[in-house]
């Protein structure tokens, strides 16, 4: 049962020359103070979400992007801060790219927000996705297999540090503690000071490939995922990998308990209206996706979305498709109303839904958007409206 409506927002400011006959990815650049931009956003996102009684804002921790896309570089800075100019909403950290984080400071920063917000910030882990980020950062990314084993181990250590009171680990890539003397006796164990008040600590991942050591590791771990975007039926075979790999490690879970399902939207008086005022977007987050390998797609369709020249003859994805495939709901309330009665009959222990702004949507139009759902789409789910 739905219970729990959230939005997110990467931290992009492009708002102009939108779509496939706008400016080029690579093309746009933008002066600092606009790309600071992105902090007044999330303010402005978040007090609007508080208003309208959501539960949660999710942002995503990204670096190095003067095209505009992706411009919050430390989620844990910013949710602390948000949550001093809000009332009751909580922060999701959507994610921390833990490969370019030491896991033991990426755990200590994460308790102290915990304890200053009083519990308000959600704690969510990432491997990345953009070569320029991670490997600047020292750790790797064109090598998916280094990738995902430093990510395992980070994981590993920042789960002991938050959940004992002193701890070691010894691995290919950490030794904690260091082996050296201190204060006159040899150093076997840390604590992590503090640890995070919030016990146990949940911790959420995107769930994007559906690689089953993945999926096998998250639930080993107890990490809950996050699928967007995905047309059915990939969104139910991610589900039942997911309920599978958890009764593996002693964990009966409904199917989708535990699961957060992530979509884009866009609400008009008909869903013709509603395709024709997103189709912009749509077109400016495939420019942005392609290239980077977050979207099935062949070379040469890639270089078709790159290279306006090369379009030509060359079939690309349409919103036709994704909201045939159910991962754009797009039209009335009452057509968004009834594809989510549908998932929490197909999906029953689904409980999180979460609304993506989308590269490129204006900050008022995502705004107008989120306010649309909260009047039209939320009250008919009782119990995710239930005390506000």
């Amino acid at each position: 049962m739905i219970t729990s409506f959230s939005a997110s927002y990467a931290g992009h400011v492009v708002d102009d020359n939108l779509g496939f006959e706008g400016d080029l990815a690579n093309d746009r650049w933008y002066s600092n103070d606009r790309l600071a931009e992105a902090f007044d956003w999330a303010l402005d996102i978040a007090q609007h979400l508080d208003r309208l009684g959501y539960d949660e804002f999710w942002m995503a921790e990204h670096h190095f992007q003067p095209e505009g896309y992706e411009c919050i570089p430390n989620l844990l800075m910013l949710s602390l801060y948000l949550a001093t100019q809000t009332k009751r909403l909580k922060y999701g950290c959507g994610f921390n790219i833990a490969p370019m984080w030491h896991p033991l400071r990426l755990a200590e920063d994460f308790a102290m927000a915990d304890i200053l917000t009083n519990g308000r910030v959600i704690f969510g882990v990432g491997r990345g996705y953009h070569s320029r980020e991670v490997e600047t950062f020292g750790s790797p990314m064109l090598d998916g297999d280094a990738n995902r084993e430093l990510f395992e181990e980070q994981v590993e250590v920042i789960l002991k540090a938050f959940t004992e009171e002193s701890f070691s680990h010894e691995g290919k890539n950490y030794q904690i503690p260091a082996k050296v003397p201190y204060r006159g006796y040899d150093l076997e164990k840390l604590s992590l000071v503090p640890r995070p008040k919030t016990q146990p600590v949940e911790v959420w991942q995107p769930l994007v490939s559906g690689n089953p050591r993945g999926i096998d590791f998250m639930a080993k771990m107890g990490i809950k995922p996050i699928i967007a975007n995905n047309p059915e039926p990939t969104l139910g075979e991610r589900m039942k990998l997911y309920q599978e790999a958890s009764k593996n490690h002693g964990r009966d879970l409904k199917m989708g308990e535990d699961v957060a399902v992530g979509y884009r939207f866009f609400i008009a008086e008909s869903q013709e209206k509603a395709m024709e005022l997103s189709r912009p977007y749509f077109e400016e987050a495939m420019k942005f996706a392609a290239p980077l390998g977050l979207m099935r797609m062949s070379p040469e369709q890639i270089d078709a979305v790159a290279n306006p020249s090369r379009r030509r003859g060359v079939a690309l994805p349409t919103l036709e498709e994704a909201v045939e495939g159910g991962t754009w709901l797009c039209g009335p309330p009452e057509t968004i109303v009834e594809h989510l009665k549908g998932v929490e009959e197909k999906y029953p222990g689904v409980e999180r839904i979460n609304l993506g702004s989308v590269m490129g949507m204006p900050r008022e139009v995502f705004k107008d958007q989120l306010s649309k759902f909260a009047e039209g789409v939320m009250p008919a789910f009782p119990e995710a409206v239930a005390g506000r």
